[in-house]
């Protein structure tokens, strides 16, 4: 077999080249497109992976997933609600710009707008303030233990950049606000945005004029969106491309046992749920009274999914059963609470009847057919399962460019989402963003009107509490209650497998970020 591990590509990717640079160009594929250029645009992790191509933050995540400097080189607290960054000097943009603290200003400016999508991943910042030239402050809205954390996904653009193009203002997927940054980059990352065509490709090239020293020996990345998984293999197999991730559950082995190509395989942190609508109507069924308000129909459905047939029959037996949001490494998680409601029909049935709905009701499913592990497949499924309990489904699939703007703007009854929360930001980011109702900077991936009091009070206690054994309890706290109300259907620990030609050498993590610039090409 040659099936290797994670571990084993990440040494194998540490060799260290002698010979002269050469035109490296590596082809891959995913089965959807960047959703956006705009880093703030947006809040969806595979378009964020993208971003990291181009753009630097001021921190970010090594080989082992922990925070280092990026363009910044240290950072201390001032104050408990201020700290200070000292930047990177020498550095500049693609276009030759310099790097300074305006840029850091502006961005941190930018994302903080009303209208920016992704202005929920600075919860806790007010602002940030220039000290001089290479220094900034970032001011808080209290002692905040997670700002490191927050700070690795933001991206720093060039302020004379975005003045020039009219780009000071974010876009923003769900409201369709769109600017000069939706389409062109100006970053000061390993790569350089060469062009971006939507739903066909996306072409980077070098940056030779980079502040760091390169791991990888790449000159091109071409990137494909080819949302068959058909297709997908069939043009990783013919030479077309050189890489696809994910690699489709069901073509691993074939994948595996062709000459010239291995399968990488890596656990994932991502879990996948189903959320809900807990406005008074239904989309499905306006005019009519919201059956997810009541606790017994939302404890119905989850019974109602077998978890155990999805796991073998659609996931080829590679997914781990959840009944929480977040996986056992983060903190928050609790093995207690990490248990699914049995799949039990005939308790379905009689909880819906008990509920008022002994025919059922009609609801409305939406899932996207390009995001996740077999997500249509799994979707699918569960719409088959609700339906032996009496309730009649509208399934609609779609593709992530056009599904996460709708789920953006609460026009979905049940959606899919799915989550990967890496082991140091621990369950606040479930908290914060899912958890928490939609507002001030709380709540971003929160559409569909969930308020609980509780919930809010621990987002905002848990954002400043600093003693590390109360601020885990309070997550702890958050996901029981998520749990016991079934605010959420936890579905499953997706798998993360790519298939890659056997010249090549990358590294798998389980965020499932794919990260070329560690990249090799023999």
């Amino acid at each position: 077999m040659k099936r290797i591990t994670a571990t084993a590509t990440l040494v194998a990717g540490l060799t260290i080249l002698t010979a002269p640079l050469q035109a490296n160009t590596l082809r891959w594929s995913s089965q959807g497109d960047i959703a956006t250029m705009d880093p703030y645009a947006h809040t969806e992790s595979f378009t964020s992976n993208m971003h990291h191509y181009v753009y630097d933050p001021l921190v970010r995540r090594n080989r082992k997933l922990e925070i280092e400097p990026a363009l910044a080189t240290s950072w201390s607290i001032v104050a408990p609600d201020r700290w200070r960054f000292v930047l990177r000097q020498g550095v500049k943009f693609h276009n030759g710009n310099p790097f300074t603290a305006d840029d850091v200003v502006a961005s941190v400016t930018r994302i903080l707008d009303p209208s920016a999508r992704a202005r929920g991943n600075l919860a806790n910042v007010i602002r940030a303030e220039k000290v001089d030239d290479f220094t900034v402050d970032f001011v808080l809205n209290g002692p905040y233990p997670l700002l490191l954390n927050d700070l690795s996904g933001l991206f720093i653009m060039d302020k004379e950049w975005m003045e020039a193009n009219n780009a000071t203002k974010p876009g923003n997927i769900a409201t369709g606000v769109t600017t000069f940054a939706s389409t062109n980059a100006n970053g000061t990352g390993p790569f350089k945005l060469e062009s971006y065509q939507p739903d066909s490709r996306t072409v980077m090239v070098v940056n030779e004029n980079w502040w760091d020293k390169p791991e990888h020996n790449l000159t091109r990345i071409e990137f494909r969106p080819i949302k068959s998984d058909a297709t997908r293999v069939a043009a990783l197999l013919s030479g077309e491309i050189d890489m696809i991730a994910p690699a489709p559950l069901q073509d691993l082995a074939r994948i595996d046992a062709a000459n010239g190509y291995k399968v990488i395989e890596e656990p994932s942190l991502r879990l996948i749920f189903l959320g809900m609508n807990w406005r008074p109507e239904l989309h499905a069924a306006p005019g009519q009274k919201n059956p997810l308000l009541d606790l017994k129909v939302r404890q119905a459905l989850w019974h109602a999914v077998d978890l155990e047939t999805i796991k073998k029959r659609v996931m080829r037996g590679k997914s781990r059963n959840v009944g929480i949001l977040v996986a056992p490494p983060v903190p928050g998680y609790s093995a207690e609470i990490d248990k699914p409601l049995a799949y039990d029909p005939d308790k379905a049935k009689k909880m819906l009847a008990e509920a008022g709905y002994p025919n059922g009701f009609k609801v409305g499913l939406a899932c996207p057919n390009d995001r996740y592990i077999a997500d249509e497949q799994t979707c699918v499924a569960i719409a088959a399962m609700w339906s032996r309990i009496g309730v009649q489904v509208d399934l609609k699939t779609e593709s992530r460019t056009t599904y996460f703007p709708k789920v953006d703007r609460g026009e979905t009854d049940i959606y899919m989402l799915g989550w990967a929360t890496l082991p140091p930001m621990d369950g606040y980011s479930v908290l914060s963003a899912i958890l928490a109702s939609r507002k001030d900077t709380f709540g971003g991936n929160n559409p569909n009107g969930l308020v609980n009091a509780r919930l809010d009070e621990l987002a905002r206690a848990a954002g400043v509490e600093l003693d590390e054994g109360k601020r885990r309890a309070m997550l702890t706290e958050a996901l029981k209650i998520a749990h016991d109300e079934a605010m959420f259907i936890p579905l499953h620990q997706q798998p993360v497998a790519w298939a890659v030609k056997s010249s090549i050498e990358v590294p798998q993590f389980a965020d499932e970020y794919v990260r070329l610039w560690y990249a090799k090409m023999k």
